[in-house]
């Protein structure tokens, strides 16, 4: 159970918090300082921790993830050094969803309109096929629409359509996207 009065202690359960230290050790001696080739190890590190991790997964080794077993990584979806894949809800990354470095994708946040602060966590979906661009902010939450792009440095404070380009601070829908007759199937995202 979820503590409602963050002044008077944890937000999460002891069992909760063990298994965050011990993520943490096997995140600082096993994953961050991994060669980036290394995607299949971190996937399997992951996988052990309870995540979802579809086939030809690249998550790099500089991503900070709060707790794995709140992930799902769909086929071939990519995840950027230094994006923080803050998961005290659940995060679904779509296949073929390429996120980039420095995005924050933040899964949990406190009632402010309580004197007590609880913490308060909402899933983020990013559909397939979607970029969420350099340093772009997901509130918790927000689902975002296969094929969608988020630009640089966006906030998204609403869910975003399928197949548009967004941006802003907050995120707007722009333009469509359109991918110059590529077939989504037959495309790769990786070479």
């Amino acid at each position: 159970m979820i503590n409602q009065d963050t002044h008077s202690g944890p937000s999460f359960s002891l069992k909760n918090r063990m298994a965050r230290i011990i993520w943490m050790i096997f995140y600082l001696f096993l994953f961050r300082y991994t060669p980036n080739p290394f995607h299949s190890w971190r996937a399997t590190i992951l996988r052990f921790f309870g995540a979802k991790v579809g086939k030809g997964v690249h998550v790099y080794p500089k991503v900070k993830i709060w707790a794995p077993w709140n992930l799902e990584l769909e086929d071939y979806c990519g995840v950027a050094n230094d994006v923080n894949l803050y998961s005290q809800g659940k995060i679904t990354i779509g296949k073929k969803a390429v996120i980039s470095q420095g995005a924050h994708l933040c899964a949990g946040t406190h009632d402010y309109t309580h004197p007590g602060f609880p913490q308060i966590s909402k899933p983020i979906n990013i559909g397939g096929h979607s970029w969420i661009a350099a340093e772009a902010f997901i509130h918790p939450g927000i689902n975002i629409g296969e094929g969608a792009v988020i630009g640089a440095r966006s906030v998204v404070t609403k869910n975003m359509p399928a197949w548009m380009v967004c941006s802003g601070h907050p995120c707007n829908p722009i333009k469509t996207r359109n991918l110059n007759s590529l077939s989504l199937e037959s495309s790769t995202i990786f070479s």
